[in-house]
């Protein structure tokens, strides 16, 4: 055991056969070397295990360390004091002693290092026999091999260490000098001195210099990587500029200038990477195909309606529920079951903004507010608002689109729509979905079931586009006169709310508030030029319309107004018109309509029965006369079959009650002739069932109907009066008629619940279940 001054090296390892240049400004290691140079100059270093810690123990110290030799010392003028060592040997740390002079001193045990030259003659002398020093020629032919690798790869060694290593015939000097200039940490360093043999030495410098020049290997292919692909941008970049002048020559530029047109688009295009990678191959294409060519047109409209198309912009709704049910009260008179289901929309969308709605359908008569009410929610909601008719589409490419390999292929209509509104959450109106025809081009019905499906329409598949549009944010409402005509799976996707026709009292309060206002505006008139009168309004609403809606009521408005236009630009601007009940004929001529008023006394096979038309409902006198004959059944009136058969049913039922009041053979000597009016006018269904039974019961019997009772209600083979729909049109109809009293089945009391109070005054409503229910009411 020998003691030697202590040099703790911080991020340093001093090696032996090496000379080190190092750099200190401790006090204690300066003191250290100066001790050491007053005596044989050799001092002993060991690396710190924490480079930043300021600790000098034996815990903060490698056991394995150098003796080296102090060959200069320089202080330089920052206090720093610059150290020139040569590493001796390898020596063991056993323990610290303190020094009054203020350095450490280490007690250490030198190593026992092998000796490891040799001459040829010693190693031909084995006659090739594996031998200790055979071994250590392959180990240092192998490691001058991988450090000639490893220069050439990184190219910054200097050629004297080159040469130096490789005419060294000593392992360990060898491993020593090319530890010391590989650059890796300090503590792989450490871990190449630390073992005793020098195998394992050998062992862990080779580990390490193979995972350098892994390193090495990969910053290589990297850097070639990256080379080739600068040289091919820039051989890219070479080529289009020689397009660029070729297309110049050619008097095509402007095929080039567009495509940067489209990229400059796309780099602002908020969209997904898939489509943002579809649309950046098309613009490839369009750049390598020549103007001329006709594919070059179909790309560039395909990447117009691709750029086109909002994929992430959406608009912000406004969920104010109070202030949609203002526009909604505004814009619209009654229709309280539609506001309110919109209103619920609204709140639910303000507690959830991610949920998917339910798709609204609205259904009645032409002309009762059912496109117009669609635009006041999207007024209502801050949304852009399309509209889309689907009336006569009998081509399911007209929603889905055509592929691009036809000939002039374009987006669907739903697609465009999105297109056009520029947010991808749009109120989209399907108008007249019941008009829908299908043929043997397809059915469009069953393409609007992806459409209208929540589950579905997140990926709604357009045939143009080729991707995925999300439909699921977009608001869908859907009209139609009727549901007779949808198809079933398309009906239960979406929630139908009926839209009933106007009272006469709605009609009116919608003429004064809305359309007269309305016209007034459109035919450039002021209110102070021309007012009428309500008993006026109320006149044009019985005696020259007639319908569910009011779209009528507003062409007689118009034509009032016009009309009134031309005395008012005629005579004066300052004149003033007043339309009253009495000089309304001037402006609109005769009354279209009568009232189709009640009989005025009891009659014999004459009964009031109800009808609902598309356009509202309506009083059906229904007429039977029994004639000695051969025992024949006559219709006439242009009755559809449903209605021939009912008529079949109500005579069986008849010759059933009267058995016992008439001849066996009665029905044998007579015809039952039954006639419905307006004979031009087709008529068909089931509800006029109690009406002919009644008719042809008074015909049979001889016995007179009441003039002031009206009936509805199919009836079946046993006397039973079954339900029917459109109630609340019947109704009006028969108050408009001057009925006192309407028979309706029983199963209807549901719908009566329902309604409101202004359609029941003045009416008294009985609810039968039999015939003989009805007759006993009807019958005088």
């Amino acid at each position: 055991m020998i003691k030697k001054p202590l040099m703790a090296l911080r991020d340093v390892v001093a090696l032996p056969g090496v000379t080190a240049y190092i750099e200190v400004a401790k006090a204690e290691t300066v003191s250290a070397m100066e001790a050491a140079m007053e005596n044989d100059q050799m001092v002993f270093t060991a690396a710190k295990r924490d480079a930043e810690s300021s600790d000098v123990n034996m815990d903060n110290l490698f056991e394995v360390g150098t003796i080296a030799k102090v060959k200069q010392i320089a202080r330089m003028p920052d206090k720093y004091v610059r150290v020139v060592l040569e590493g001796e040997k390898r020596a063991h740390l056993l323990s610290l002693e303190s020094t009054d002079e203020g350095y450490i001193l280490a007690n250490i045990q030198e190593s026992e290092e092998e000796e490891d030259v040799w001459n040829n003659a010693d190693i031909l002398s084995n006659h090739g026999e594996p031998t200790e020093q055979l071994k250590r020629v392959a180990m240092i032919r192998q490691l001058k091999q991988l450090f000639r690798e490893y220069c050439d790869r990184q190219g910054k060694m200097g050629q004297q260490l080159q040469d130096m290593v490789s005419e060294s015939i000593d392992l360990d000097r060898i491993i020593y000098m090319i530890t010391a200039n590989l650059p890796i940490h300090y503590h792989l360093k450490q871990g190449i001195i630390e073992p005793d043999r020098i195998e394992d030495r050998f062992t862990e410098l080779m580990i390490v210099m193979e995972r350098e020049l892994g390193i090495l290997r990969l910053q290589g292919d990297i850097s070639e990587m990256v080379k080739q692909q600068v040289e091919d941008n820039q051989k890219e970049y070479y080529l289009r500029e020689q397009i660029k002048a070729i297309h110049k020559e050619l008097g095509e530029d402007d095929a080039e200038s567009e495509a940067d047109k489209f990229e400059r688009k796309l780099a602002k295009l908020k969209a997904t990477d898939k489509v943002k990678k579809k649309i950046q191959e098309e613009i490839s294409r369009y750049k390598r195909i020549s103007s001329n060519n006709s594919e070059s047109a179909v790309i560039r409209g395909y990447l117009e309606t691709l750029l086109a198309m909002p994929w992430k912009k959406m608009s912000r709704d406004n969920t104010d529920v109070a202030h949609a049910k203002e526009i909604l009260d505004a814009d619209h008179y009654g229709l309280e079951k539609v506001k309110e289901r919109i209103l619920e929309y609204l709140a639910v969308k303000k507690l959830n903004k991610n949920g998917t709605g339910t798709i609204i359908c609205l259904v009645g008569p032409p002309g009762t507010g059912k496109t117009s009410i669609a635009k006041s929610v999207a007024k209502a909601l801050g949304r852009k608002y399309v509209r889309i008719c689907l009336g006569g589409v009998r081509d399911e490419a007209e929603l889905r689109g055509h592929r691009r390999t036809y000939v002039g292929a374009m987006p669907g209509r739903v697609i465009n729509a999105v297109k056009n509104a520029k947010v991808k959450n749009p109120l989209i109106l399907f108008d007249e979905i019941d008009k829908m025809v299908s043929d043997g081009r397809g059915d469009p019905a069953a393409a609007m079931l992806e459409i209208l499906d929540p589950e579905q329409n997140k990926h709604f598949s357009d045939h143009y586009l080729e991707l995925s549009f999300d439909l699921s944010k977009a608001f869908f409402i859907c009209t139609a006169n009727g549901t007779d005509t949808i198809s079933r799976p398309l009906l239960d996707r979406m929630e139908v709310i009926e839209l009933p026709g106007y009272t006469e009292n709605e009609k009116f309060h919608i003429a004064k508030e809305h359309l007269w206002t309305k016209q007034l505006a459109q035919n450039g008139i002021t209110k102070q030029q021309l007012t009428i009168t309500d008993k006026a309004l109320r006149t044009v609403i019985l005696r020259y319309t007639r319908e569910a809606g009011v779209r009528g009521l507003e062409r007689r408005i118009a034509s009032l107004c016009r009309k009134a236009a031309k005395v008012i630009a005629q005579e004066d601007t300052k004149t003033k018109i007043r339309i009253s009940d009495r000089n309304v004929k001037e402006y609109l001529g005769k009354p279209v309509y009568k009232p189709n008023a009640a009989n005025e006394k009891p009659e014999i096979g004459i009964v009031r029965g109800l009808a609902w038309t598309s356009v509202g409902g309506e009083t059906l006198e229904i007429e039977v006369m029994s004639l000695k004959g051969s025992g024949k059944l006559e219709l006439t009136g242009k009755l559809g079959d449903v209605m021939q058969e009912s008529a079949k049913i109500a005579l069986t039922y008849v010759r059933y009650l009267v058995q016992d009041q008439v001849s066996e053979d009665y029905f044998e000597k007579h015809d039952i002739h039954i006639h419905v009016p307006e004979g031009a006018t087709p008529k068909d269904g089931p509800s006029a069932g109690v009406t002919m039974t009644t008719a042809i019961y008074s015909a049979v019997t001889e016995k007179a109907v009441r003039a002031d009772v009206a009936m509805t209600g199919e009836v079946t083979l046993r006397g039973r009066v079954l339900p029917i729909g459109g109630l609340k049109e019947k109704l009006l109809a028969a108050k408009e008629a001057g009925i006192r009293e309407v028979l309706i089945p029983k199963e209807n009391s549901r719908d009566v619940d329902e309604m409101e109070a202004e359609i029941l005054d003045g009416i008294v409503l009985k609810y039968v279940q039999k015939v003989e229910d009805v007759l006993r009411e009807a019958l005088v």
